[in-house]
């Protein structure tokens, strides 16, 4: 997508009107080791979010390509302990739905580190993933998970097909915001499933970030945030159907999309489809005024966490946080927050732990550290996995910490 002359990578429809723009950001998964915060060389982009009022998609500018964003990658799916049940619920389902067995292919895309597939390994289901990120698809491979090393898109499913190996079950979980070439990842979505076959796909809900301000899910990495009017069109253009959705409380409220090829899908539509479709059009997502007023409350809500940090440091409180999460970088960045406001961030992965953030360049340590530090406070970057942070972390009340949300506004947790 051009910055100079915008357009729809769903429809290619010019792109006149601004969701919101949060300005110039690093990349929100670029942790910074020693060495190159010593270096003090750190890019950043415009990241800017506009919305097609043709069909609707909401969409960042590619201003990177995935190639420098995700051949290495620093996110671990299975140190969420949320997620990984979440998964394994998920695959109990659609074995279920689908009548999934040993004769069976899932093919997942950007398969992250075999948190999914394994479920269906030991449910006795042939799986493969596909997964750009050398370092992650080695863990994966190492839990047992068949894993090939390559992004995906129509190219790779061509040759899938060529090896005979078609997907009764084609999942993609979190990954369509990611694909900056829509048209060329849906068309390969498409041909890697057996006529009768089935995709379901995980997408955060745009109905859902535009009602809590989750203004922090926008960065570089996020190419797309879809409704399901946006969804289905991008969809049915390129030969799919939905024909069911589920609403889903991960990533603060997103939907599974269960897609048919529109030529041979052997299931009937739900009503849950023109269910949500309709929760749409009433919230206005076909119309522009929907999204008018959605950057004045981001603006409220950048307000609320400076005022909170500012008041903290008058107070003589430390504040620290948990979780060294693409979204937070977002929030930290648009604030302007800096290690005088915020001391360090603690993270479970130890892939991450011994860098420094992106822009606010906080050090990222590991959970104990705040045990021996005792701060005042403890802001939860990742707001959608509070409640398995506030648990693990529940000990901290001892000597009076309290742990805070930032997102829609600020939240001292009791």
């Amino acid at each position: 997508m051009s910055r100079s002359d915008p357009r729809c990578r769903s429809c290619g429809a010019a792109l006149t009107r601004t969701l919101v723009d949060l300005g110039e950001q690093p990349l929100a998964n670029a942790y910074l080791t020693d060495a190159q915060l010593s270096a003090g060389r750190e890019p950043s982009y415009p990241l800017h979010a506009r919305v097609c009022d043709t069909c609707w998609l909401v969409q960042v500018d590619d201003v990177v390509p995935p190639e420098a964003i995700f051949t290495e990658y620093a996110y671990f799916s299975s140190y969420s302990d949320s997620w990984v049940e979440h998964s394994r619920r998920y695959c109990k389902q659609v074995i279920d739905r689908l009548g999934l067995d040993h004769q069976s292919l899932v093919i997942e895309v950007a398969s992250n580190d075999g948190y999914l597939l394994r479920h269906f390994v030991d449910e006795g289901v042939p799986v493969l993933g596909v997964e750009p990120a050398a370092n992650v698809a080695e863990v994966a491979r190492a839990a047992g998970v068949p894993t090939e090393v390559r992004f995906f898109g129509w190219e790779c499913a061509a040759d899938l097909v060529d090896r005979g190996q078609t997907a009764d079950l084609v999942v993609a979980n979190n990954v369509l915001a990611h694909v900056p070439d829509l048209d060329d990842f849906i068309r390969g979505l498409a041909g890697a499933m057996k006529p009768g076959g089935a995709l379901t796909i995980e997408v955060p809900h745009l109905l859902r970030m535009l009602e809590r301000v989750e203004f922090d899910t926008i960065y570089h990495e996020h190419f797309s945030y879809f409704s399901l009017l946006a969804a289905c069109h991008a969809l049915k253009t390129r030969g799919l159907r939905v024909f069911d959705v589920e609403e889903l409380s991960t990533h603060g409220g997103s939907m599974r999309l269960w897609i048919g090829l529109d030529a041979t899908c052997p299931f009937e539509k739900t009503e849950a489809v023109d269910s949500i479709i309709e929760a749409e059009r009433t919230a206005g997502l076909d119309q522009a005024n929907a999204y008018a007023a959605f950057a004045g409350r981001v603006e409220h809500a950048r307000a609320s966490l400076r005022g909170f940090l500012v008041d903290a440091r008058e107070a003589g409180k430390r504040v620290a946080a948990y979780g060294a999460a693409a979204k937070g970088n977002t929030l930290l960045n648009s604030c302007h927050v800096t290690t005088s406001d915020v001391a360090y961030v603690v993270d479970r992965n130890p892939h991450k732990q011994g860098q420094y953030l992106p822009g606010s360049h906080l050090p990222i340590l590991e959970p104990d550290h705040v045990r021996r530090d005792r701060p005042d406070y403890l802001l939860i970057l990742p707001w959608n996995l509070r409640e398995e942070i506030t648990e693990q972390m529940a000990d901290v009340h001892e000597w009076g910490c309290r742990f805070v949300v930032a997102i829609p506004e600020v939240e001292v947790l009791a």
